[in-house]
């Protein structure tokens, strides 16, 4: 038997793993995008535009216009039409019985029941009772200020459309916040999408169907507000009562509870804080849509606003613009203080007791100053003052000295950004032919967002096609570009020089979030005094209006980063700029999507508001929708329209942040 040995084979070093290959940026891909779009356009530009100049309308127009009268037409027929305007009629007789308690005079009496020392001491005792003294004493005054620049009765009705439609808002929305804190995945998801929907549209999109359904005036204002502010409190109250600690629900359901009992006595009690911090964002966006109501004729501060800016009379718009920022200062500060104020109170021992008593006896002097205000003329109705008229003279003159010694800055500024930005992005989307700007704008969407914003994109893009306002779709993007992108760049220099130092976030982080409360409307004023009526006035008035919201999540996105990785940029010798533009805003990327993401919607809610003011586009057609009969279903396809670019902006942005 023989075994022979083969010899090993001689071991041969493995072949080089072939390089790998790097994707192409995003940006480059974009770019090559923008250079295709542009080339093609050189040759088409100004065919099948779609442009439907003035006053003309379409067979779908004229349709939808069919479709409003018909529903006029069978309001003593239509069940529906008879419920949605027996529940207007109920909002209105709630509205109508308030403003007689408090702000109108409830004939044959000369005033209303409670004068303005009477309502004045209410207030001031729930602010007590909210936040302490500190919160009584700007309620006082805040109320005070409403009477002496003589907008009394106009604040009180704009506050009363908006604790009606709160008090509907909770009723309504608390339900569904605890299905949705409680509900399964599938339940979430519905709410959450519906919730995405509401939010993402612009404010003036919901004015138009509800008025066809509900009516003009108080019912129409409360109604629109009531949509608008309900998703923050089922979204937020939601999230609290799902974030109670699981170990915690365990524990108390070992003791045999039932699922009322869970709820009641464990999620609301532990949410409370959360809950109250929902209901302070359906109070600010509650006032921020009654204020826009006033283009449905609701009552409150927005009407005067309205009919001065439609005369260019910038001081008469600015004292109750004023008195808006006063009354949403004072509804934030009371709400944000009642969620403080038991922690406060529980760290600080404080007697119950002496809070009762301290209430007991304001409530006596309250007592008093009600029975006052309802039997002395001079306490029901509040002193005819000047204040008012003084303020708008002096903004007026300030504003007439600033335009001529700054005119020409200011209008060097407006042509600067026309010029270089607007007008060439103006051409390039207005003029091309529609199935050329719709085949970039899905490739634009594929490389930001990839297939996720492909799909959503394709069904906004038909659906605008499909309204017959492609052309007007086209100008009101520009604008929101041109805003978005003026946003972003303020939010960069701004976000990180707050980042970077502490004195600078210190000194802007209150403005910003005063700038937060303010409502939209008011943004319109001071930059219609320095632009005129212009689409420029509305993208500034945007550019304002989203600049504090992005500027805030730049800054803490960029303070975010990790303070080890700065010093290890630092000891290899990186300077500032680099250490910014190497480390610090490639690592808040995350934060830069988002911050542009939210100065996109922000932008278009408020390009489109800026119909009013000489934005033209969808907005002008929503404005013409308003105030014509024959023009109302063109403006609702401009509604629509908003709708339709609103969510797809959004949804490419969302795609292009998980991208990132």
């Amino acid at each position: 038997m023989t075994s022979t040995l083969e010899r090993p084979a001689p071991v041969r070093p493995a072949p080089p793993a072939p390089p790998e290959r790097r994707p192409v940026p995003r940006w480059v891909r974009a770019l090559g995008v923008l250079g295709v779009w542009i080339v093609v356009w050189a040759f088409t530009k100004g065919q099948d535009t779609l442009s439907l100049p003035g006053r003309e309308h379409t067979d779908l127009h004229d349709s939808l216009t069919g479709f409003r009268d018909t529903v006029l037409a069978s309001r003593d027929t239509n069940p529906l039409i008879q419920l949605t305007y027996n529940l207007g009629d109920w909002f209105t007789s709630v509205v109508g019985w308030a403003q007689r308690m408090v702000s109108i005079p409830d004939y044959p009496r000369p005033v209303p029941q409670l004068g303005w020392l009477g309502v004045t001491a209410l207030a001031s005792w729930v602010g007590l009772a909210l936040g302490g003294w500190r919160i009584a004493v700007l309620v006082a005054a805040s109320f005070l200020s409403f009477g002496a620049f003589g907008y009394w009765s106009e604040a009180l009705d704009l506050l009363i459309v908006t604790f009606v439609a709160v008090a509907a808002s909770v009723l309504i929305g608390l339900p569904l916040a605890v299905l949705y804190g409680t509900g399964g995945r599938t339940v979430r998801v519905v709410i959450t999408g519906v919730l995405d929907a509401m939010q993402t549209m612009p404010t003036f999109v919901y004015l138009l169907p509800i008025v066809l359904f509900f009516g003009i005036g108080a019912a129409g204002a409360v109604v629109c507000t009531l949509v608008y502010a309900l998703p923050p409190i089922i979204r937020i109250a939601g999230h609290g009562i799902r974030s109670v600690s699981g170990t915690t629900i365990e524990a108390t359901d070992s003791v045999g509870q039932t699922r009322w009992q869970r709820l009641t006595k464990v999620q609301l009690p532990m949410a409370r804080a959360t809950i109250v911090v929902g209901l302070n964002q359906t109070i600010m966006a509650a006032l921020s849509m009654a204020t826009i109501a006033s283009y449905v004729d609701g009552p409150g501060l927005g009407q005067p606003v309205l009919s001065a800016l439609t005369r260019l009379d910038v001081g008469g718009a600015f004292v109750p613009g004023m008195l808006i920022v006063v009354m949403a200062v004072m509804l934030d500060r009371t709400t944000t203080a009642a969620s403080e104020r038991p922690e406060k109170l529980a760290r600080a021992g404080a007697d119950p007791r002496l809070r009762r008593i301290v209430l007991a006896v304001a409530a006596v002097g309250v007592c008093v100053a009600v029975w006052v205000s309802r039997y002395f003329p001079s306490a029901a109705k509040f002193p005819e003052l000047t204040w008012g008229r003084t303020v708008a003279d002096a903004v007026d003159r300030f504003f007439t000295w600033f335009l001529d010694t700054f005119g020409g800055a200011t209008q060097a500024f407006k042509d600067a950004i026309s010029t270089a930005l607007l007008n060439p992005l103006q051409a390039l989307l207005g003029e091309s032919p529609w199935w050329l700007a719709g085949a970039a704008i899905l490739a634009l969407a594929a490389v930001f967002g990839g297939w996720r914003a492909l799909l959503p994109t394709v069904l906004c893009l038909a659906g605008i096609r499909f309204l017959d306002l492609w052309h007007d779709t086209m100008l009101t993007l520009t604008m929101t570009l041109v805003g978005t992108l003026m946003v972003v760049a303020l939010a960069l220099v701004l976000g990180v020089w707050m980042a970077r130092s502490h004195r600078v976030d210190v000194a802007l982080r209150p403005l910003l979030d005063a700038g937060q409360t303010i409502p939209p409307f008011v943004y319109l004023i001071p930059v219609l005094a320095l632009f005129g009526t212009s689409r420029f006035t509305a993208i500034v008035a945007g550019v304002v209006y989203a600049a504090p919201v992005a500027v805030k999540l730049v800054a803490d996105g960029v303070k975010a980063v990790s303070p080890t990785t700065l010093e290890a940029s630092r000891s290899t010798g990186a300077t500032t700029w680099q250490e910014i533009t190497k480390v610090q805003l490639p690592m808040a990327r995350g934060s830069l999507v988002l911050a542009a993401n939210q100065g996109l919607l922000y932008v278009l809610a408020m390009v489109v508001i800026g119909g009013l003011v000489g934005a033209q586009a969808l907005g002008y057609d929503v404005v013409l929708g308003f105030s014509r009969s024959e023009e109302w279903g063109k403006g609702a396809a401009a509604g629509l329209s908003i709708v339709l670019l609103g969510i797809m902006i959004d949804r490419i942005a969302r795609a292009s942040a998980r991208e990132v």
